[in-house]
């Protein structure tokens, strides 16, 4: 007994790892918020074709230059992968003729599912600000958090709530009619 208590005692005296200095959080920058507003215009551009209204945009970060946009075709193309996201991505990958996107911007008006968060991980995206946040299927934040995992190649941590009342409300708006027409 006398030998492990004084091996514990020896123990609780060694310190431990210094702790890791934390990144500072990502702030916003002057073209963040009027690319959001962009979003939540294509966003209403799905809602009148019956798509839930989810846009994205990708723009470098640096410049504000629109390199891809989308917003949710899923109903429209009978094609589960059409996310906003997605159509976004791929559009701004072709307009770089690159699809490594590290100097990029990705705006979303939905936290992104699995497939998404997976799809901003492969394509090296910068920065990933969304507005509202989804306690159903979120995986940036809310269930997991796939952007930030350092278990994967690429990390990015995303800049959540921008405009988050706005995009709520697009979203609430659309599943309230929704359930109102049966």
């Amino acid at each position: 007994m006398g030998l492990v208590a004084a091996i514990r005692g020896w123990i609780a005296r060694v310190p431990g790892p210094a702790p890791r200095p934390r990144s500072p959080a990502p702030s916003l920058l002057p073209h963040d918020e009027p690319m959001m507003r962009r979003a939540l215009a294509l966003a209403q551009q799905a809602a009148a074709i019956g798509e839930v209204p989810i846009g994205a945009v990708v723009y470098e970060t640096a410049t504000g230059r629109i390199l891809g946009e989308g917003y949710n075709r899923r109903e429209i193309d009978r094609d589960p992968a059409a996310h906003a996201e997605l159509i976004a991505i791929r559009a701004a990958a072709a307009t770089l003729a690159d699809w490594r996107l590290n100097a990029c911007t990705l705006v979303v008006t939905l936290e992104p599912c699995i497939m998404c968060a997976g799809l901003i991980v492969n394509a090296r995206v910068g920065r990933l600000i969304y507005g509202a946040k989804d306690p159903k299927a979120g995986a940036t934040d809310s269930l997991f958090q796939l952007t930030r995992d350092g278990r994967l190649n690429h990390r990015v941590v995303p800049i959540a709530g921008v405009l988050e009342a706005e995009c709520s409300a697009a979203l609430k708006t659309f599943f309230r009619e929704l359930r109102r027409k049966g």
